[in-house]
């Protein structure tokens, strides 16, 4: 007879992290735990059972609440940004936001975190200032790269609708789901960003 791997309540035993591992998974499980059931669940049990260890060692690698909630916040704009194709650096129009439908299909919750803080943000305006920076980060992603794309650059004002455009979408997908939907919803706003290409009389280096 052999012994179950699980705790007699069901739940999957501890295991002991090293620390780097270990707070990589702690805010992990905090995206998870927001994504799952929005900002007033995140305490420090509910992290520390949904990352498999134990409930010192997020206080040990956080401190206090707050503190998580910044720093789960700061890794999942890296994330996003990382797998966002905001800025591919090609200053090719075909390139702009290829494949944010397959991103928000394969890491959902960390797209959900974010609009679950978005809201919380009216209630708690002190994770305000937090989310304004990091956003910003996105802001500045894309007017970099619709600077690449367009003889005349790009303004603030065309930079956040262009944003604004892939946020709601998605949103939406988030939601909805259909991300052929996002797809071609995506390539109609790439259809647009052509014509402001050939409205300054220029082709983008590399782009037909």
């Amino acid at each position: 007879m052999t012994e179950s791997a699980d705790t007699p309540d069901g739940r999957k035993p501890r295991r002991r992290m090293n620390y780097g591992e270990g707070r990589e998974a702690l805010l992990n499980a905090a995206v998870r735990v927001v994504a799952q059931g929005g900002l007033r669940r995140l305490t420090y049990r509910a992290v520390a059972q949904e990352a498999g260890t134990t409930h010192g060692l997020v206080v040990h690698h956080f401190g206090s609440r707050d503190a998580l909630i910044e720093e789960a916040l700061a890794h999942a704009i890296r994330t996003s940004l990382n797998t966002s194709a905001l800025e591919p650096g090609t200053g090719k129009v075909a390139d702009f936001s290829v494949g944010v439908s397959d991103m928000v299909t394969a890491d959902p919750d960390i797209q959900a975190f974010q609009y679950e803080l978005l809201l919380e943000s009216r209630r708690r305006p002190e994770l305000l200032p937090h989310l304004r920076a990091l956003y910003d980060e996105y802001f500045d992603a894309s007017g970099r790269e619709l600077a690449r794309m367009l003889p005349d650059g790009a303004g603030r004002p065309l930079t956040r609708l262009v944003f604004a455009a892939l946020d709601g979408l998605v949103l939406h997908q988030l939601v909805f789901g259909e991300p052929e939907t996002t797809d071609a919803a995506i390539e109609e706003l790439r259809a647009l960003l052509r014509l402001l290409v050939d409205a300054g009389h220029g082709t983008p280096e590399g782009d037909a």
